[in-house]
């Protein structure tokens, strides 16, 4: 049962968000992101996790910090708008992006995010994962943008959230590196059009949610814990393939539509290393999300022949059937328009 505090602070949670992306002025978008951040901390803190209270201070001062660069630029940027250099705007313009990708979390500013998603339980993390994502976004689209600065966090984000990976045990902080890998992603797709940001960012949030809701009902948190959980329900060890699959873009699945439409845009606008580079580092993150689904997939475990659920899997069959088969109705809408 959730508690009457934990829902108040989850709708001004969304309602910070919606002032930050709605606000006309810099002092409205500064409140909103302050409000989102005073309404995540009190969701973060659990009597059960000893570790949330070390996560929501590491949060609170990243955020914070994040904040006060965000401020300091906005108010240089005002003060010295009549006698302003090209030089002076372009180092401005990066300072401003760099608070709000802090805020992101996107590499080389991701350094508290991993050890953030570490402390804290499933449901939090889908947070943190999905909807504290889209305001610093918005903000990122909705200013002006160093296009050169924006090339060397992409490829900043593919190359340290595959090297990263690599080595982990932890599915918090894989789920962590996938997300800064995405984030590359997402900003290559906002360069080309905001339309295909739009498309990336629902279909990575419908994945992610989906992802999450499985780790958190059976209670994983390591990749030794996938294959004993797994051995008795082939239905669920099905649906987390499926969604790894999605998740690196492989083509049957809905993950590719939206990796689909950013390489053909960023090769219509003639950025083609940028897509080569992407194309190869989520290939590497794909042998990342196979090797998480491999013990449970390979090896050979006593499972019953018949197993009854106690629980009904509708809702995550549903999601399971939407991403699976999304695509298809995608292509054939696409094909109409």
């Amino acid at each position: 049962m959730l508690k009457l505090s934990k829902i108040i602070f989850f709708n001004m949670m969304i309602l910070g968000t919606l002032i930050a992306i709605s606000s006309y002025t810099w002092l409205g978008m500064w409140m909103g992101l302050e409000i989102n951040l005073l309404s995540v901390i009190p969701l973060m803190n659990s009597s059960k996790n000893m570790f949330s209270s070390e996560a929501s201070l590491k949060y609170f001062i990243t955020q914070a910090f994040a904040s006060l660069i965000l401020l300091l630029s906005i108010n240089l940027m005002l003060i010295t708008n009549e006698f302003i250099t090209p030089m002076m705007n372009s180092s401005l313009v990066m300072v401003l992006n760099s608070a709000l990708l802090t805020k992101l979390g996107a590499a080389p500013f991701h350094f508290w995010f991993p050890e953030v998603l570490e402390g804290l339980n499933w449901p939090v993390c889908s947070i943190l994962l999905t909807w504290q994502k889209i305001a610093p976004m918005v903000l990122l689209i909705n200013n002006p943008l160093h296009i050169k600065f924006l090339f060397m966090i992409i490829l900043a984000s593919l190359t340290i959230s595959t090297i990263m990976s690599m080595n982990q045990v932890s599915l918090r902080k894989i789920i962590a590196f996938s997300s800064i890998n995405h984030i590359a992603w997402l900003i290559s797709s906002l360069l080309c059009s905001t339309s295909i940001w739009f498309i990336y960012l629902i279909i990575y949030f419908s994945i992610t949610l989906n992802i999450t809701m499985i780790f958190n009902a059976k209670k994983i948190f390591f990749i030794n814990q996938i294959s004993a959980f797994f051995n008795q329900n082939k239905n669920l060890k099905f649906s987390l393939m499926i969604n790894f699959l999605s998740l690196g873009g492989l083509p049957p699945f809905l993950g590719f539509l939206p990796k689909w439409l950013t390489i053909n845009w960023m090769a219509l606008h003639n950025y083609h290393v940028i897509a080569v580079i992407l194309i190869v580092m989520t290939l590497v993150m794909l042998f990342i999300y196979i090797r998480i689904i491999m013990t449970s997939l390979i090896l050979s475990y006593n499972e019953p022949k018949f197993f009854i659920a106690k629980t009904s899997q509708f809702l995550n069959f549903m999601f399971n059937f939407l991403t699976l088969s999304s695509l298809i109705g995608c292509t054939l809408m696409f094909n109409f328009l």
